[in-house]
């Protein structure tokens, strides 16, 4: 504890400052609490010696703490269907879900056909088709860089045009 002890006392004060200026925003206080208490605790572990503005250390602490909570709720996991066991396999038989199949396919075909031929053929082939990037190289007469670059480019379309279909 002897460690703690030379620090200034004043960092308590940028701690309220900064949740409220979290709530403020409208960000969920006990998330912006959560991500002061962590830049507390580096501040404390840190040291006085170690950082030049307790204030501007916390805001920045806090501010990454809050982006890195937002981008983990928003990550979704996804398994290929081989992945899973015959049990686990989503079965919906429904009109409702046959609609919905039949929208995606066709908005999956009309964000297709927006792209270039060569995207949509270096996509067809390696995802529809399973051919590795290499045998798509080769069978193209491209670099495998370049295969690369139409496989990014389709998948940013596409995610682009069906958004709206992923789930929230």
């Amino acid at each position: 504890m002897a460690r703690y002890s030379s620090l200034p006392k004043n960092w308590l004060v940028h701690y309220g400052e900064l949740v409220g200026f979290w709530r403020r925003k409208g960000k969920e206080i006990a998330d912006a609490e959560d991500a002061m208490q962590d830049a507390a605790l580096a501040l404390l572990e840190k040291g006085n010696q170690a950082i030049i503005d307790p204030r501007a250390y916390m805001m920045r602490s806090a501010s990454n703490g809050l982006i890195n909570r937002y981008r983990r709720s928003k990550i979704v996991e996804f398994f290929s269907l081989d992945d899973l066991c015959e049990g686990e396999h989503p079965v919906v038989h429904s009109t409702e879900s046959d609609v919905y199949a039949k929208e995606l396919e066709a908005a999956l075909l009309a964000a297709l056909s927006q792209l270039p031929l060569k995207c949509q053929q270096v996509y067809i082939y390696h995802r529809l088709e399973e051919w590795s990037h290499t045998e798509v190289a080769a069978h193209m007469g491209l670099s495998k860089s370049m295969v690369e670059k139409y496989m990014n480019r389709a998948l940013r379309h596409l995610a682009e045009q069906l958004h709206h279909f992923s789930p929230q």
